[in-house]
């Protein structure tokens, strides 16, 4: 691995810490910054303010996918939590990551926690590294309904 790859992998590193800070923090103008504006998103086991909304939701689009989280998050608290990157880097612009993952959230209706792995695709846009694609898959989730 030479130097530039290095620096590579570290900079995907803190795009995954500043993506959850970023939204734990609702700091959404930054957060959109994490992403491509042609970012796909699935969510499986999403955090849902009612039980009859869907548990899998697919957003594609920067702005939309900032529109539906800031919505869903109105009165949340939430906690993030990214572990154990397995990142390659595919090409100099290009790479795949796989993070486990856990997230506490509470909204006003619900209290959410999950536990999974998140599946991306990163590309490096004007030297800088973005989230191109987004697939969360969940080995389990817990709502406890208020």
């Amino acid at each position: 691995m030479n130097i530039d790859q290095h620096d590579d992998l570290e900079a995907i590193r803190q795009l995954k810490a500043r993506y959850f800070r970023l939204m734990d923090t609702r700091e959404w103008d930054r957060w959109g910054d994490c992403f491509t504006e042609d970012i796909s998103a699935v969510y499986e086991g999403a955090p849902r303010a009612n039980a009859d909304q869907p548990t899998e939701i697919a957003i594609d689009g920067r702005d939309t996918l900032l529109e539906g989280v800031r919505g869903l998050m109105v009165g949340a608290i939430s906690v993030h939590q990214g572990f154990m990157p397995e990142i390659e880097l595919t090409s100099a612009t290009t790479a795949h990551g796989i993070w486990a993952m856990f997230d506490n959230v509470i909204l006003p209706t619900c209290n959410f926690k999950g536990w999974g792995h998140y599946h991306e695709d990163y590309v490096k846009v004007d030297g800088q590294w973005k989230i191109k694609k987004i697939h969360l898959t969940r080995l389990n989730t817990q709502e406890d309904w208020l």
